[in-house]
């Protein structure tokens, strides 16, 4: 006998179990039922459309510009396009118009893209209604801009942000273009300088010391100007010789003199966001700028940062040591990075590498996203190298090694402190590098948690701490798995898939899209983490502005997606601190009537 269920209840499960089992031709890769079944439960239990997957009625037939739909998610990391729902009510199913003739249409307009695309399309039964689902693999960034050939790449291309798609900025397309090539803006002489701009006392030791130690690389170099030609400190303009950019940048006197932006800012927060202000209606505890060459401003940038951040009392043995928040050459290596792999173009010269300290995080902005077909799952195996000039001479300098071991070190700086690895961000205009001051994640009050909830659970040490990253971040993914504890990922999938088997973790999504989520230990007991400072924020965003939305939310914190968002925001709405309005993409959230 079954207990709680409905008659209609059990009807719509045999009509599932029904379908799942009956024959059907289905290609290579399409969608199954179940996969289907999965997408709309999370649908209906979200409220809001998933950042990889549109929902449209098409009860009309043919949606209107589904060639946005189709270039935002190939220009992102692939998705599903589902017609034949109706958000307005639910994600009903509704049925499409003419289910051969829209197949027809998408595999029609898929050929019409640049470059073409080959989705994949399936056609199910959902509560007696045809829908129809399309899968849209991502491109790699060196086929990117993905558009309809009929239209220019600078207006015609889309990404996919939040749950919409929103046209790609100038400067997004023109960083895909100059994927496929390789810049050269690091080698362009610097017009207005001269030579009597470089600093004679840093260039003379390092040709002395590049001379000793690689004799050949001045073999056809006679004069001191031919030597720094030889190593692109110089190049030749129109007949007269001037610093290049990298040359000026590693060697001038003042670089700044001609390129004022090309400096690091540090600013620090009163708490985890920026509108956040102190007694006084004050912002910013610190706003300082360095300039310099690059040796010189990260060296000072570096030690500013580090003498504004806390540090935690350790007893190791018979003695106490101080640890900082964040490791000092992780933090030197993230500086390092982003001065070197930044985009020195027309476009983003005008921009600044920017270090962010808020209450719980540090965050290093560099301008200019990932270079080539690097993207974030392959940060740590793939190399590409936008500024091989500048590079090579700060390999010269011994500044960095130029073995792409750059992320490497982040990270295992990161897991040497027992800390979370950082994380990376990209939208191919500014890429940026987060570091989480979770101190000691295995030891005090994370170790009593852990005991507390997770003692009966058969899990081995990597969980143990998946467990502890999930408490912080409220979700997990495979890639995030590997990046902490350097294992594959059918090492990362199967142990991750131990987690929800032993009830520690709960899967979300399906295939690309999926995370991993707390379920253990997330009742009254946790103690006070990012989760509730990322509360008191949206909070205070209500309090002062009247009202917040899921967009406004995922920008005030920085999540990675809508559902992100839905589930803080829900959890609001549940402990009666927050009243939400509306529904769908209007829906808005204020505080309940009876605070006002």
């Amino acid at each position: 006998m079954a207990w709680g269920l409905t008659a209609r209840g059990l009807a719509e499960i045999a009509e599932i179990v029904h379908l799942a089992h009956r024959p059907r031709s289905v290609s290579v890769g399409a969608m199954t039922f179940s996969e289907l079944a999965e997408i709309l439960a999370q649908l209906r239990r979200y409220g809001c459309e998933l950042d990889d997957l549109e929902v449209k009625t098409a009860k009309g037939g043919t949606p209107k510009n589904l060639h946005r739909d189709l270039s935002a998610l190939a220009n992102t990391h692939g998705g599903i396009l589902l017609l034949g729902l109706d958000e307005r009510r639910g994600f009903k199913a509704v049925g499409v118009g003419d289910v051969q003739h829209l197949q027809e249409d998408i595999a029609s307009l898929a050929r019409q893209m640049d470059p073409v695309l080959d989705p994949s399309i399936s056609h199910h039964v959902v509560e007696g209604a045809s829908v129809v689902a399309v899968e849209i693999p991502a491109l790699p960034p060196t086929s990117r801009p993905c558009h309809l050939r009929s239209e220019d790449a600078f207006t015609g291309s889309y990404v996919r942000v939040g749950n919409t798609d929103q046209r790609m900025t100038q400067y997004q397309v023109y960083g895909y273009l100059s994927g496929r090539g390789q810049p050269t803006f690091d080698e362009e002489v610097v017009p207005t300088a001269t030579l009597a701009d470089l600093d004679d006392g840093v260039v003379r030791p390092f040709l002395q010391d590049i001379e000793s130690r690689r004799p050949r690389a001045f073999r056809h170099a006679v004069s001191t100007t031919d030597r720094l030609r030889a190593f692109g400190i110089v190049a030749d303009d129109g007949g007269c010789f001037r610093p290049t950019l990298s040359g000026l940048l590693l060697f001038g006197k003042y670089p700044q003199q001609f390129e004022p932006q090309l400096v690091i800012t540090f600013m620090q927060y009163q708490g985890v966001d920026e509108r956040d202000r102190g007694p006084r209606g004050e912002r910013l505890l610190d706003n300082r700028k360095f300039e310099g060459t690059v040796p010189e401003v990260v060296d000072a940038a570096e030690a500013h940062i580090m003498g504004h951040i806390r540090t935690a009392a350790i007893i190791d043995g018979l003695y106490r040591r101080d640890v900082p928040e964040y490791p000092r050459a992780a933090v030197r290596e993230a500086l390092l990075n982003a001065v070197a792999h930044r985009d020195y173009s027309g476009y983003k010269r005008g921009s600044q590498v920017q270090v962010k300290l808020f209450a719980d995080r540090l965050e290093v902005r560099s301008p200019g996203g990932l270079f080539g077909d690097v993207t974030i799952d392959t940060l740590e195996d793939g190399q590409t190298t936008r500024n091989r000039r500048l590079m090579q001479m700060m390999e010269d300098l011994n500044l960095v090694e130029n073995r792409g071991t750059g992320i490497d070190s982040m990270v295992a700086e990161m897991r040497e402190a027992h800390m979370e690895p950082p994380r990376f961000g990209d939208d191919r205009s500014w890429f940026t590098v987060t570091f989480y001051n979770h101190i000691l994640l295995m030891s005090g009050p994370d170790l009593a948690w852990l005991d507390d909830t997770a003692a009966a659970l058969t899990l081995n040490d990597r969980q143990r701490l998946a467990l502890l990253c999930m408490r912080h971040n409220q979700r997990m993914t495979n890639s995030d798995y590997r990046r902490i504890h350097r294992v594959d990922r059918t090492l990362a999938r199967r142990e991750l898939q131990h987690m929800v088997d032993a009830g520690a973790a709960e899967m979300r999504g399906i295939r690309g899209g999926a995370h991993y989520e707390l379920s253990v230990g997330t009742g009254a007991g946790v103690a006070r983490s990012g989760e509730a400072l990322r509360r008191d924020a949206v909070l205070r965003h209500v309090h002062a502005h009247g009202e917040i939305a899921n967009r406004q939310c995922r920008d005030l914190l920085g999540l990675p997606s809508a559902q992100a968002a839905w589930r803080l925001l829900s959890v609001l709405v549940r402990d009666g601190a927050l009243q939400r309005e509306g529904a769908g993409r209007g829906s808005k959230y204020v505080i309940p009537k009876r605070e006002r």
